[in-house]
């Protein structure tokens, strides 16, 4: 797990100035991957006290436009943020509780990247998502 002073080298290093707001979310998200914007902006507060709605939508803005933080939106979930950047993985979501896994990529560098027909642009990722219901919810269901 990181420490401060390694958010505040990540910050430092994508040419971010270091703030206590941007430390406390970077480590919120290193905490909890896939975690949603509430779930993040109720941590910082815990750890900060007073920070405003914005400050964290900010935040989490800043930190995913400079590649420290990966936004994932599956299709009827609130956007998640993740700290797991710079490699083409997917995520599997259970159908019941909304959890979410990291899924590595298939075989090979970037086999999902390679599209059928490109139509022209220049792909640079690709996103896949595996439904399923997760352990726990299996369990539960067979029961």
């Amino acid at each position: 797990m990181p420490t401060a002073s390694d958010f505040e080298r990540m910050l430092r290093g994508v040419a971010l100035r270091v703030t206590r707001p941007r430390v406390a979310v970077l480590s919120a998200v290193h905490d909890r991957p896939h975690a949603d914007t509430d779930s993040i902006i109720g941590t910082v507060r815990a750890d900060l006290g007073g920070v405003s709605h914005q400050a964290v939508y900010d935040v989490l803005r800043a930190l995913t436009a400079a590649g420290l933080l990966r936004r994932i939106e599956p299709p009827g979930s609130v956007a998640r943020y993740e700290a797991r950047v710079g490699d083409n993985h997917h995520h599997v979501v259970c159908r019941s509780c909304d959890a979410i896994a990291d899924v590595d990529c298939a075989v090979g560098t970037t086999p999902c990247l390679t599209a059928s027909d490109d139509h022209g642009f220049s792909i640079d990722e690709a996103e896949v998502i595996y439904w399923g219901l997760c352990p726990a919810c299996s369990t539960a269901t067979s029961s």
